[in-house]
């Protein structure tokens, strides 16, 4: 299988975030493999070691997001592409989209792509959609365990209540739950392997866009603070303790 797995250069959010104006501050901070991604890679070589191929990492970003591919190609993958140009920066998520699908088409025949459900540092979930829309592609989210064979898919998908089983023909796109599987730690040899793989770095010309078709259709107006989280109810047990608590957890759907 011929794979192509997103991945993202990120804040790391692990540390404080620091903020520009109504943006999230980028430059000059210390930036990660977004952990949500490694899941992916981590899918992407599983299937590879299961049915051959290759993994091609794709990421989007300036120059320092090249650090989360020789992350990914030290777990393992086969080769990175980024697409780094002046005119993306502060890009929104359709440009991104737009972006990512020119750059898989770039990649040539692909059997699966897989994607992060969201990213941790924008949380809009919607990019892994929008490539798939403009790909062409089905698509199966929360993937949560994937099993190919020739030609096709068949996904556990996680839903709020449970798992449902869905197959579907290749090549597709697939979100990949946090949780899915446990990403393996880089070794030494890894490490020293990925600075001598290959990765490719595109700009908007040699993808055939220009920047007026990445250029930038939503703002960010407004910053406000998240709620503090409130305390939690506490009750007396006076023989019904056992029934309230599962009660709550029926309420919340954890049950």
């Amino acid at each position: 299988m011929n794979i192509v797995v997103f991945v993202k250069h990120i804040p790391d959010p692990n540390l404080p975030p620091e903020m520009d104006g109504n943006r999230l501050k980028r430059e000059g901070v210390q930036g990660v493999l977004d952990p949500g991604d490694e899941f992916g890679v981590e899918e992407g070589l599983l299937l590879k070691e299961a049915h051959g191929g290759e993994v091609t990492l794709v990421s989007m970003g300036p120059e320092a997001a090249m650090e989360a591919i020789r992350r990914g190609l030290s777990m393992g993958a086969d080769k990175g592409v980024l697409v780094s140009d002046d005119a993306l920066q502060n890009s929104d998520a359709l440009a991104t989209a737009k972006v990512l699908a020119a750059a898989v088409k770039k990649a040539g025949d692909v059997d699966l792509v897989i994607a992060g459900v969201e990213s941790t540092d924008g949380y809009t979930g919607t990019v892994p959609a929008a490539v798939a829309e403009l790909l062409g592609l089905p698509q199966v989210t929360f993937a949560k365990k994937i099993e190919a064979s020739e030609g096709s898919l068949k996904v556990n998908r996680q839903t709020a209540s449970g798992y449902h089983v869905v197959e579907c023909p290749t090549p597709a796109l697939l979100t990949l739950t946090a949780g899915a599987n446990e990403p393996r730690y880089a070794s030494f040899k890894g490490i020293m392997a990925a600075k001598k793989k290959p990765v490719e770095q595109y700009s908007l010309a040699d993808l055939d866009l220009s920047a007026d078709e990445v250029s930038e259709t939503q703002e960010v107006v407004n910053l406000t603070p998240a709620e503090e989280r409130k305390a939690g109810e506490k009750f007396e047990d006076d023989g019904t303790a056992a029934q309230k608590i599962a009660d709550f957890l029926v309420e919340a759907k954890v049950i």
